[in-house]
Formats: C-alpha cells, sequence, structure tokens
C-alpha cells in the first residue's frame, strides 16, 4: 500500500511543474485549443502579455484598436467556426470597453472567454487605480463569472470557462484575475472540464415529446418551420434538411438562423420578422401547426404576441428550458440538443409534401417581388439601392462568401437578399443590435474562415463606431473586404421618422468624412462608386482582390426597406410600403 502511495505521489509530480499564474493562464489556453487571442494589453494583465510574447510561435495575439472590437473579433471567430472565442484585456476601462460585445454574445449565445486583469488583491475594494467591479458589472451578461485571487484557483477555474462557455446552450464567461495571482507560482496542472455537478448542459430527450410533436406534425395540412441560429450552434444542418424534406415542410429562418438551409432550396420561404418576407409572416397565422427549431420567439419575429399564431399547435425545439412558454406558449417542448433530437424525429415522421399549401407562399413571393423586390433589385429611379449592391455582389461570389452585416437598414437589406449555399455565411448582430459590430466581426472571421471571401456590409453611422479597427486589418493584412453602403443618414431610425413622426430628422442626418481618403491611411485599397454603371465592375475589382479592400457606396439617400411590421402590429398587418 506505501508502495501504491508513493507511485501516486510520483505520478503527481511528474505531470505538476511549478510556474507562475500567468504562465499557467497561457497553459490552459493552449490546452483548450486556442491559438487565437484578440486582446489589448495594459498594466493588471501585462504579466500575461509578458508570457504571451514568450509562446508567440504557438499562440497568435491579435492587438485590437479597442476592446469592443477584441469581443466583435472573438464573436466573428466563434460564429464562423463554432470555436470558442477569446478576448483579453486590462483592468478597469480596459474590461469596461468588453462590456458591449459580451452583452451581444450573451443573447446571441455565441460561445466566448473574456479574460481581465485587475488590482492586487490587497488592493480590492480600494479605489485603487483602474480598479473596477468587472464581475459585479458583467453577472447580468455572462452566462459564467468568477474572481480569480490565488494562482492555484487558474487551471480549474479556467477549465470550467472553456466548458461552460462551449456547452449546451452557449454564451460568453469572464475571468478577472488579480496581478498577485498572475505573479504567484504554484503547481500546475491542467486537467479539462467534462461535468459540472450543478450545471446540466443539455436536457435529456423525452421520448414521449418526440412521439406528441411527430403526432401533430404527421396530421398537419399546413405545417410551418421556423428556424434559429439553434440548428447552427447544434450542427444539425444535415439533420434539418433530411427532416423537411422528408416532411415536405416550409421552414423560415430568423436572422440568426440564416444560412443553416441553403437560400435557394425549394423549401425555404424566407424570413420572419419586422422586414421579413411577406409570406412567411402573413402565413404565421394560418399555419396549424408551428414548428420552433433552436430560436427564441423574440419581438422583433413574434410582433403583437396577443395575435402571433394564436390558431396554431406550437411545437418549440430547444436546449434551453428557461425559453420554453416564455414568449409563446407551446403545445409540445422537445427539450435536447437539436442535432439529436432532429435525429430522433426523422424516422417518426411521414413521407409527406404539402404543395398546396407551398404554394400560397409562392403566391406571396410573387406579391412581394412586384410590389417591394423589383424595385430594390432592379430600380427604375436615380439612385443606387442597398439591395442591387447585395445582387451585384451574389453574381460575383456565388453565394459561397461570408457576409458580416452591422446593424441597421444595410442589415435587414443584406440579410433578405443575400445569396448563402454554405453553413455559417452570415454573421450579424441580432438581439442587441450593436453597431459597429461588422468591421471587428469580419476581421475575427476571416481569420477563422481564411480560405473564405469575407465581406463586411457596413452602414456610414455603425462603421464609424469602429472605424479604428482598419488598423489591425493593417497590421494583420486580414484580407477583408468593405462595403459601406452611405446614405448619409442613420437610415433605420431615419425610415421610423419618416413613417412615425412626420419627416422629423432628429439628429439623424451624417456629415461625413471622406471614407476613401481613410482607408488608404491605412494603406489599403478604395475607390467610390456613385453611378450605377460602375458598381459591377467597382465589386468584381474588390472581390478579385488578394489583400483587404474597402468600396463605398453612395447610396439613395432616403429610401426604405420593405416589407415592415410596425412595432406592436400584427404580423398579419405586415406592410409592403
Amino acid at each position: 500500500m506505501k508502495v501504491q502511495t508513493q507511485t501516486k505521489a510520483l505520478k503527481r509530480q511528474q505531470k505538476t511543474e511549478h510556474i507562475s499564474g500567468a504562465e499557467a493562464v497561457v497553459r490552459c489556453l493552449l490546452a483548450e485549443g486556442v491559438n487565437l487571442i484578440y486582446g489589448y494589453p495594459g498594466g493588471a494583465i501585462m504579466p500575461i502579455y509578458d508570457e504571451l510574447y514568450k509562446y508567440q510561435d504557438k499562440l497568435q495575439h491579435v492587438l485590437v484598436r479597442h476592446e469592443q472590437g477584441a469581443t466583435h473579433a472573438a464573436q466573428g471567430f466563434a460564429r464562423v467556426t463554432g470555436k470558442v472565442g477569446v478576448a483579453m484585456a486590462t483592468s478597469g476601462p480596459g474590461a469596461t470597453n468588453l462590456v458591449t460585445g459580451i452583452a451581444d454574445a450573451q443573447i446571441d449565445s455565441t460561445p466566448m472567454v473574456c479574460i481581465t486583469g485587475q488590482v492586487g488583491k490587497h488592493l480590492l475594494g480600494s479605489d485603487a487605480f483602474q480598479e473596477t467591479d468587472i464581475v459585479g458589472i458583467s453577472t447580468p451578461v455572462t452566462k459564467w463569472n468568477y474572481q480569480i485571487t490565488e494562482a492555484a484557483e487558474i487551471p480549474e477555474v479556467l477549465a470550467k470557462a472553456f466548458y461552460i462557455a462551449r456547452s449546451g446552450r452557449p454564451g460568453p464567461v469572464l475571468i478577472d484575475i488579480t496581478k498577485n495571482a498572475q505573479f504567484d507560482s504554484f503547481d500546475f496542472e491542467y486537467k479539462k472540464c467534462t461535468a459540472i455537478r450543478s450545471y446540466k448542459a443539455v436536457p435529456d430527450v423525452d421520448k414521449s415529446m418526440l412521439l406528441a410533436a411527430a403526432a401533430l406534425i404527421n396530421k398537419a395540412k399546413k405545417p410551418l418551420i421556423v428556424f434559429g441560429q439553434g440548428v447552427l450552434l447544434a450542427e444539425a444542418e444535415a439533420e434539418f434538411k433530411a427532416l423537411i424534406e422528408k416532411a415536405g415542410i416550409p421552414a423560415a429562418w430568423t436572422i440568426l438562423g440564416l444560412s443553416a438551409l441553403a437560400s435557394k432550396h425549394p423549401l425555404n420561404v424566407g424570413m420572419v420578422g419586422m422586414h421579413g418576407n411577406y409570406g412567411p409572416n402573413k402565413l404565421t397565422n394560418e399555419c396549424d401547426v408551428l414548428i420552433a427549431i433552436g430560436m427564441r420567439f423574440d419581438d422583433r419575429v413574434t410582433g403583437n404576441l396577443a395575435s402571433y399564431a394564436k390558431q396554431a399547435k406550437v411545437i418549440h425545439f430547444d436546449i434551453d428550458p428557461s425559453e420554453i412558454d416564455k414568449n409563446v406558449k407551446t403545445d409540445v417542448a422537445v427539450l435536447g440538443n437539436a442535432k439529436e433530437t432532429l435525429a430522433k424525429m426523422l424516422p417518426l415522421l411521414e413521407k409527406k409534401t404539402h404543395e398546396s399549401w407551398l404554394q400560397e407562399f409562392r403566391d406571396y413571393d410573387a406579391i412581394e417581388f412586384e410590389n417591394v423586390i423589383k424595385e430594390e433589385l432592379y430600380p427604375s429611379k436615380a439612385g443606387i439601392s442597398m439591395g442591387e449592391v447585395l445582387k451585384e455582389i451574389n453574381q460575383v461570389t456565388n453565394g459561397k462568401a461570408v457576409i458580416v452585416s452591422d446593424v441597421g437598414q444595410h442589415q435587414m437589406v443584406a440579410c433578405r437578399y443575400a445569396e448563402f449555399q454554405q453553413t455559417k455565411s452570415s454573421i450579424t448582430s441580432g438581439g442587441l443590435g450593436t453597431m459597429g459590430f461588422a468591421l471587428p466581426a469580419a476581421i475575427g472571421a476571416k481569420m477563422g474562415a481564411p480560405t473564405r471571401e469575407v465581406i463586411a456590409i457596413i452602414g456610414d453611422g455603425g462603421y464609424q463606431m469602429t472605424i479604428q479597427e482598419l488598423g489591425t486589418i493593417f497590421q494583420t493584412k486580414a484580407a477583408v473586404k468593405i462595403v459601406v453602403l452611405n446614405n448619409e443618414f442613420l437610415g433605420m431610425v431615419r425610415q421610423w421618422q419618416q413613417l412615425f413622426f412626420d419627416k422629423r430628422y432628429a439628429s439623424t442626418e451624417m456629415t461625413n468624412p471622406d471614407f476613401v481618403a481613410i482607408a488608404k491611411g491605412y494603406h489599403i485599397n478604395a475607390q467610390r462608386v456613385t453611378k450605377r454603371e460602375h458598381l459591377t465592375a467597382a465589386i468584381q475589382e474588390m472581390i478579385s482582390s488578394k489583400e483587404s479592400y474597402f468600396l463605398e457606396v453612395c447610396v439613395a439617400k432616403e429610401n426604405n426597406v420593405f416589407p415592415m411590421i410596425p412595432t406592436g402590429a400584427s404580423v398579419s398587418d405586415i406592410r409592403l410600403s
């Protein structure tokens, strides 16, 4: 017995090394497969940066120009790869500058680990220089957070952080590390976290719920699927496609579900929500069974809940039990990872087609084309439309590019008109609606998918919120293509002011700088298009470039995005003009 104890102790000694907390952080990241970090150094996190300097051959650090850019870049990387994005900042303002991106990741279920430096343990609560209670500040917008005050805590806490961030419904985790914990040394040993006693990442699948859902679907005459990002997060695209094809069910998407199903799939009936397509919005209130898969019934999707799909039986597939009945009353809840639940559902479904029901969507499509889409894609008026820019991009990229959109009119146009053949191709800020998201997110997406074309579609307002990240593009040589659709307005707010505030354009008109000159100042190839006849050639030149490229397209100033569901209205009240 004594010999066995000595042998175990010897093995433990062989596994452990006496290293600093700062080096332990780097070793933990490497153990989790991290090879890319976005961040900005400062005093309270300097020991970790000193260790990163020693590990440059194994772990690339990308110096952003603002900490918010680090979180959005990490989000872009995570969204295109399915891996955990990592962002890093110092204490005080460095940490608080991460909060917008963390909140964005929380509401959009993006896996991210943020590491912040903190003043020494002995200074906590003393209002020391650049001390901020980032754990208290970030608690409402993180899946989990924790402050490390002793070096020995680092391996277990970081292992837990990565497990929580990526498991179940993904989300952001913040770990705050005091300076003494970075300097102090301890016996390091890393063990990946695979379970936490108090945390059940994925609910068990209830077979009775599968059977109940299948019975409703098999009897349905007018079934409609609305799918969201849960399909993408579960990597359940193949299972989802097999299910809709077997059951013959029309499928509409939320903006975060976009690209989970090819744009031209015959059962893809378009986008639901405030600026979604006419048919799926109208017919939501005519379907007899509504099947929600990996979506959360956001208010921009449902409109007035009092009149949303009241005639339908509702089946809700979701990994998060808290989403069930939160907004819309569910008749059958199928909990679990979508890849598993859809695979188990497939053999229970009868082979069907719903051609007459599908024809109703096509009829509405024809109405929408004549009243909205034709003029947007093939404008008869002077002035370039946003939609025709997306049409030209589709033709050049053949629907194979990653489109990263910011927030505003251009976002809705990009979601409506961009075409996708591959999954994980549409990246945007959904729930938080963060202007400034696209430029840094596109950097992260390009680094996560270096062989794919990555195009950022941005408005002139949002662009100027994170324009400094052009410096990150210049320094890293990330071949991001940037398209700014410049209408010299905060376009979405202006549209509401026109429609609902008697054209009182309060603080929405923009006096913009010379965007081309700014891009060239960062040594990025750039041009401006003001005439329709120059648009195709400019887009072709941008896409053919092997380096980063900036294209400003001056679009019509007061064009609006339609269809539109006014705030508080029913999805049935969707307007075409």
